[in-house]
């Protein structure tokens, strides 16, 4: 009762309220909330079918629970993925996702533009295992090109990339490494399923921080990695049994009861950071604004065409560097200075100090990262009542 039926086809809003869902016998309208770290068994016989793959039943909670999988089947439906397995947090997601399959002599291939975490996976994490990088220009297709090599088996990339909100296209890339007989892995948390599919253009895997736009009020952790079939029996869900990055049935339960509303407040989100943006765009005292909804956006023809709104953060630049930054954002009164974003509150971070203070001066330079650049995480506030906040701050300048 109240499940989606097999062989039928539901809008995405639906699939956000009912996909996954499974009552117990008791009937309960909301998902029910399995906190349990183990399972009993009818019999000794049935303990051994389910370790051994022969039983469906759950295990253990390292392996599988079934608040997490109601989760998990929920996100591969609005995704439209084969199958999706839920992490701890979003760098769970990235690191399984490259760690479950890849070993001593293969190389990557990443996009430079992308949150500070994931290239320290990329450029610190990985050479540990004898595995090789290389970082491109992530909107260069002959860069992408040129830095295949016989044993690149990943391109991974973000869009829109953290924090300059630069866009890939999705397509072209998915075909460079498909020719390589590599996969491409797109970390979509800006995006989200609501703006962007990337599978619909070709990506292998999708991963995301549910910590952000899913989740959307600050209150958990968690990540998620969407795949096919033979990528999750092959690589994925043995190094995760294994390996344990299991997202908690806690935190299941709040990010299924997150992503009923996901829809509504992304895009109530995006018509508020359009608004922000045009207003900051007006502002003498802001250098430069980049937002992929509007028409002065480097790449605002790919936006439109991959993603249908400009997201939900806007990145700006004000002269005068970090001290300067520092002096507008402790003059906000709204806005909350916080390095998290996608929530229903407005946040506003400084990545040179913060997302990307591990990175050199020079790489920072080369991504455009100045000291007088701000990401501001557009909530669902008014957004007269935000620009009034950002105008009253510029004044401090």
């Amino acid at each position: 009762m109240g499940e989606l039926r097999p062989g039928q086809t539901y809008g995405l809003k639906t699939r956000l309220v009912r996909g996954g869902l499974k009552r117990s016998s008791n009937g309960e309208t909301s998902e029910a909330l399995y906190l349990t770290s183990g399972f009993a068994y009818d019999s000794a016989e049935t303990a051994e079918a389910r370790f051994k793959g022969e039983d469906d039943g759950f295990v253990y909670s390292r392996f599988g629970n079934p608040t997490v999988a109601m989760f998990e089947e929920r996100l591969a439906l609005i995704e439209g993925a084969p199958v999706a397995r839920a992490t701890a947090t979003g760098m769970a997601a990235v690191s399984t996702a490259l760690l479950c399959h890849l070993r001593q002599g293969d190389h990557v291939i990443a996009s430079r533009a992308m949150f500070g975490g994931c290239r320290y996976v990329i450029e610190d994490v990985l050479p540990r295992y004898g595995i090789t990088s290389t970082l491109v220009d992530g909107t260069n297709l002959d860069a992408w090109r040129a830095a295949v090599k016989p044993t690149t088996k990943v391109l991974f990339l973000e869009t829109p990339a953290n924090p300059t909100l630069e866009i890939i296209d999705l397509k072209a890339v998915a075909g460079i490494a498909h020719k390589a007989g590599a996969r491409l892995i797109v970390d979509n948390v800006f995006a989200t399923p609501v703006l962007q599919r990337p599978m619909e253009y070709g990506a292998d895997i999708v991963v995301y921080s549910a910590t952000k736009h899913m989740d959307g009020q600050g209150r958990c952790l968690g990540g998620a990695i969407l795949c096919d079939k033979k990528f999750l029996t092959d690589h994925l869900q043995p190094f995760i049994r294994n390996t344990g990055p299991s997202l908690s049935p806690f935190n299941a339960w709040v990010l299924l009861k997150s992503l009923e509303t996901l829809d509504l407040r992304v895009r109530a989100m995006c018509e508020h950071a359009a608004a922000v943006a045009d207003a900051l765009a007006r502002e003498k005292k802001v250098k430069r604004v980049i937002y992929p909804g509007r028409p002065d956006h480097p790449q605002a023809a790919l936006a439109r065409a991959q993603m249908g709104l400009g997201g939900s953060l806007v990145t700006f630049e004000i002269d005068g560097g970090k001290a300067e930054a520092f002096k507008f954002a402790n003059a906000l009164n709204l806005i909350d200075i916080s390095n998290n974003l996608g929530d229903a509150k407005s946040l506003i971070t400084h990545p040179t100090t913060t997302t990307h203070f591990r990175l050199t001066p020079e790489a920072r330079a080369e991504l455009g990262v100045t000291d007088g650049m701000l990401r501001l995480s557009v909530g669902l506030e008014d957004p007269a009542d935000i620009a009034d906040d950002l105008r009253q701050a510029l004044k401090a300048l």
